[in-house]
């Protein structure tokens, strides 16, 4: 897999918040994949190409996010 952009952390903390050991929590991507998952569960398509197809959207999320 090549390198992406994320979109960095989606829920980033906010400082004197609970320490979490380093861990950054899921990325804008991943928030943005999951959401898009929602509307695509039903649509008779195996998982993998649900989950591929969620990750193009969220990808294009990210995108337009930029401009």
């Amino acid at each position: 897999m090549s390198e992406r952009d994320d979109g960095g952390p989606a829920f980033p903390r906010q400082s004197g918040t609970l320490d979490m050991g380093g861990a950054q929590g899921m990325s804008l991507r991943d928030w943005f994949a999951g959401q898009a998952l929602v509307g695509l569960a039903n649509r008779g398509q195996t998982v993998e190409e649900i989950a591929t197809y969620a990750y193009e959207l969220a990808d294009a999320m990210l995108e337009v996010r930029k401009s």
